[in-house]
Formats: structure tokens, C-alpha cells, sequence
């Protein structure tokens, strides 16, 4: 399994030299409670790697990379927020 990498504003797989999935945020002000808050807004996966789970991995990594960092997450993406919200793990980094 390739590693996810980090790059400006999201969070990648690449494979073979080719970008196979993605997941983008968008950095925020701060919450009421002080700490800063991203919005995701995409998780993108080519269609030809459908059933690898790749999506969920990318929505794992930016789950631990807001609980990492002390962020909150907006999940503007459904894909990200139904997956969030089912993992009780990252449901503490959910912006209310």
C-alpha cells in the first residue's frame, strides 16, 4: 500500500507516480473554543481503485491529523462526514 503524503492543503495517495486519491481542506479561523478549524471539502478517488477502501484511509489520516494537530473538522464533504461521525475515535474533531 503506497503512503498517504501530505501536500498543500490535503492529503494524497500516489501510486506509480500517479495521484490515485485525495482528500482537500481548506484552513480556518479559530473556534469558539480557540483551536483552528479546516473544512474538508473533497475526497476524491479514481474510479478505478473503487473498493480498496482509499477514501476511508484519507479520512482516517485527516481525522489524525486534526487530533494531532489540535484542529476541529467542518466535513463539507459527505463522504468524510458519514465517515467521521461512525468512527466514535474521531467524533471529538468534529466541529459542532
Amino acid at each position: 500500500m503506497a503512503e498517504i503524503k501530505h501536500g498543500n492543503n490535503e492529503f494524497y495517495i500516489e501510486e506509480n507516480g500517479k495521484v490515485i486519491g485525495r482528500i482537500q481542506y481548506v484552513p480556518g479561523g479559530a473556534g469558539k473554543d480557540g483551536k483552528e478549524i479546516i473544512t474538508v471539502t473533497h475526497t476524491l478517488v479514481d474510479e478505478d481503485q473503487n473498493g480498496r477502501g482509499l477514501g476511508k484511509k484519507l479520512v482516517y489520516r485527516i481525522g489524525d491529523f486534526a487530533k494531532e494537530e489540535q484542529k476541529l473538522i467542518i466535513p463539507a464533504c459527505s463522504f468524510a462526514k458519514k465517515v467521521l461521525e461512525r468512527k466514535e475515535e474521531y467524533r471529538d474533531v468534529l466541529a459542532e
